[in-house]
């Protein structure tokens, strides 16, 4: 992929998740009505098998998992891969999604649905969580672009996204601009990176022929 194209599609994201953030939160008294209507309709299908996914999804998706355990094992295994700069891409990917998140958690200070089933910190936009799930779908298709890769990847961000509705923690607003922000900055920073860490890949396949 062209860094030319990942650029721009990065800028492109992450601009779309401020204005959305902006908009909402500058734009309403009240959280939009879509937001409240698929609040209202998720919680009235809640199943036990649903919160209990939901429920192992908020373990993995956030606090000291989500910062150290879930990068680490990502790290580790690129290391072990013999894939050096993949890992350092990766962390770096991390880092600069989460703080990101921080910035814009901050920035709009959005109330969360005050149905809550678990505790979260402040700042309802955007989603931290699916922020994440979205850095780690993108890192691994840069690093490995594969269809198996893109696929999982899209079906770990949607059942995060999902997960945060269903537990009433999040706006469904909430999970797109977090989304938008852990897919903008993998794309952004791999429009810097990348051509330095494909340079591996190269180089393995030169040595292997």
């Amino acid at each position: 992929m062209r860094t030319r194209v990942l650029l721009w599609w990065g800028v492109g994201l992450l601009v779309a998740a401020v204005l959305l953030g902006a908009a909402i939160v500058f734009g309403y008294t009240e959280p939009p009505g879509f937001d409240r209507w698929w609040n209202d309709a998720i919680a009235a299908h809640r199943a036990d098998w649903m919160l209990s996914v939901a429920f192992a999804l908020n373990s993995i998706g956030g606090g000291w998992i989500a910062i150290l355990v879930v990068p680490l094992l990502l790290i580790l295994a690129l290391l072990l891969a013999r894939r050096w700069r993949a890992a350092v891409f990766a962390a770096a990917a991390f880092v600069a999604s989460a703080l990101a998140v921080q910035i814009l958690k901050n920035l709009f200070g959005r109330a969360r649905p005050e149905d809550m089933i678990v505790a979260s910190d402040y700042g309802s936009f955007p989603s931290g969580h699916t922020a994440n799930a979205a850095t780690i779908a993108l890192v691994l298709y840069l690093v490995f672009p594969r269809l198996w890769t893109a696929l999982l990847g899209a079906v770990w961000i949607v059942a995060m996204a999902l997960s945060r509705t269903l537990l009433s923690v999040h706006w469904a607003t909430d999970t797109l601009g977090g989304a938008l922000v852990g897919a903008g900055v993998v794309l952004l920073l791999g429009a810097w990176l990348l051509p330095w860490v494909q340079q591996t890949s190269r180089r393995n396949t030169a040595s292997i022929g």
